[in-house]
C-alpha cells in the first residue's frame, strides 16, 4: 500500500509535470527512506495513518544520522510534495506535513574563477577536430551560463547563430532563449565547420551539437573529463567542477553591471532567490580586495 502511492506519485512527476530524471531520483531516494522508517519504526500500512509526530521523528532519524541541513530540507520538501499529491489524488484525508518547519541551510557560496583563470583555461591549442570541439564547448559555457545537461542536450537545431542566440530547455523542460558573444559564437561555427563533420562520418544522423570521438552525444561524465584534463594543462590550481563556468558566468555578469533580473532569466531561474547568491559572492569578493590593499584593514 505505501509502495503503490510513491510510484503513483513518480508517475505523475514523470508525465504531468516533466521533471528531470535527476529530481525524479532525488524524490524516489527521500520518500523510500521515509517509508522504510514508517514501516520499520512506526508500523503503519496506510498512508492516512501517517500523523505529523511521524515524520518529525523521520527527520529526527536523518539528524541523529548526520544528515546535513540541506538534506533535511530537501527530504522535507519531497515529504510535502509527496502528501498534497495523496490529498489531491484522494488517497488520504489529511495532510500529515503541515506546519513542519524546514530548517535554515547554510548557504555555501559557489567557487568562481577569476577573468585571468577564465582565459587561461580557454587558452589552448586547437588542432584536432576534438579540441575544436572542446573550445566550441567551453566557450560557449562560460558564454551562455548553460546548465552541463542543457549544454549536452543541444541540438544542432537550437543554434540561430546568425542572430547571435541559442534556444535550450531547463529544468521541467522551460525553453528559454540565451544569447551568444561573439567569441563564442565563431568557435561553435569553426567546429561545425571542420570538426563536427569528421566526428559523425559513421553517423551522419545524429542530431546532438557535440560528440564524443564515434559520432555520438557526449555524456556528462565526458564532458567533467574533458574539462579537467583543460584545467589541469592550464595550470588552474582550483578545483574546478561542470558548475564552475556558470557560475563564473554569473558572477562576472554582476561585477560588471548587468541587472540581477536579466542574469537570472539568462540562468532559467525560476527563482530570484536562488541568483541572489552571486551578490553574495559579490560582497564577499569586495571584502577580500579591501583586506588586500586597504593599509588599515
Amino acid at each position: 500500500m505505501l509502495k503503490s502511492g510513491i510510484e503513483d506519485f513518480i508517475h505523475y512527476l514523470q508525465v504531468e509535470r516533466g521533471l528531470s530524471d535527476n529530481t525524479m531520483k532525488s524524490y524516489q531516494r527521500d520518500l523510500n527512506q521515509y517509508m522504510a522508517f514508517i514501516e520499520k519504526h512506526v508500523h503503519k500500512k496506510s498512508w492516512n495513518d501517517v500523523e505529523r509526530n511521524d515524520i518529525i521523528g523521520f527527520l529526527y532519524e536523518l539528524n541523529d544520522n548526520g544528515k546535513s541541513a540541506a538534506t533535511i530540507s530537501r527530504a522535507i520538501s519531497s515529504i510535502r510534495a509527496y502528501h498534497q499529491f495523496l490529498i489531491r489524488d484522494q488517497k488520504v484525508g489529511h495532510d500529515a506535513s503541515i506546519h513542519i518547519e524546514t530548517p535554515k541551510k547554510e548557504r555555501k557560496l559557489p567557487d568562481v574563477l577569476s577573468s585571468n583563470d577564465v582565459e587561461k583555461l580557454l587558452t589552448f591549442r586547437v588542432d584536432s577536430p576534438l579540441n575544436l570541439r572542446n573550445k566550441a564547448m567551453l566557450e560557449l559555457l562560460y558564454a551562455s551560463g548553460l546548465r552541463v545537461s542543457e549544454l549536452i542536450d543541444l541540438k544542432v537545431s537550437d543554434l540561430h547563430l546568425t542572430m547571435g542566440f541559442l534556444r535550450c530547455y531547463g529544468k521541467g523542460s522551460r525553453e528559454r532563449i540565451v544569447p551568444l558573444g561573439d567569441v563564442a559564437k565563431e568557435a561553435v561555427e569553426k567546429y561545425l565547420q571542420e570538426a563536427r563533420g569528421l566526428l559523425t562520418r559513421r553517423k551522419q544522423d545524429e542530431n546532438a551539437l557535440f560528440v564524443n570521438q564515434h559520432g555520438r552525444p557526449l555524456s556528462r561524465q565526458g564532458f567533467w573529463k574533458i574539462l579537467k584534463g583543460i584545467a589541469r594543462k592550464s595550470g588552474i590550481k582550483k578545483e574546478i567542477t561542470p558548475h564552475t563556468l556558470r557560475h563564473s558566468f554569473a558572477t562576472h555578469l554582476l561585477e560588471n553591471g548587468a541587472d540581477l533580473r536579466s542574469v537570472q532569466e539568462m540562468l532559467g531561474h525560476s527563482d530570484i532567490s536562488t541568483t541572489q547568491i552571486y551578490t553574495h559572492i559579490n560582497k564577499s569578493r569586495l571584502k577580500d580586495i579591501y583586506k588586500s590593499y586597504h593599509p588599515r584593514a
